[in-house]
């Protein structure tokens, strides 16, 4: 009534040896992936008035932006803390101005002035970084 097939050893060895190369396969990756580095942490905190923020890095090894609309004279205050690692700063308008660029910041304070009403991404990069960037809207600039 029941009638089963037998199959060759030939063919069942390949499915084993198929399934058991998949399996190694996903086991290595898995391996491979506990290895890499992380990215570290960054914790940005806004003003809540639209005048500025803080980043709080640790280890720090990515990307990431904030945005701040300025007008025209605008000053913007930026403190930096920096503790380890490497920390860059980038601010530019969506029309294409460039006010600032930094690599490898250091531990102080300065100021930026813009040149043009626009929305401006300050990007936050970080090699291994740990510290703190703060930037703040000071208004337009004293003449």
């Amino acid at each position: 009534m029941f009638s089963r097939k037998i199959t060759s050893g030939k063919k069942s060895g390949r499915i084993k040896a198929a399934i058991l190369l998949g399996v190694l396969t996903v086991l290595f990756i898995t391996a491979l992936s506990g290895c890499t580095l992380t990215g570290g942490s960054i914790v940005i905190l806004e003003d809540g008035y639209g005048r500025g923020f803080s980043a709080t890095l640790k280890n720090y090894s990515q990307n990431n932006k904030c945005k701040l609309s300025l007008a025209e004279g605008d000053e913007v205050l930026v403190e930096v803390d920096s503790e380890s690692g490497r920390i860059f700063l980038t601010v530019s308008g969506r029309n294409g101005s460039r006010p600032y660029t930094g690599n490898d910041l250091v531990s102080g304070k300065f100021t930026v002035t813009v040149s043009e009403t626009d929305e401006y991404v300050f990007q936050i990069k970080g090699k291994a970084a740990t510290g703190k960037i703060t930037v703040s809207n000071l208004g337009p600039e004293a003449e």
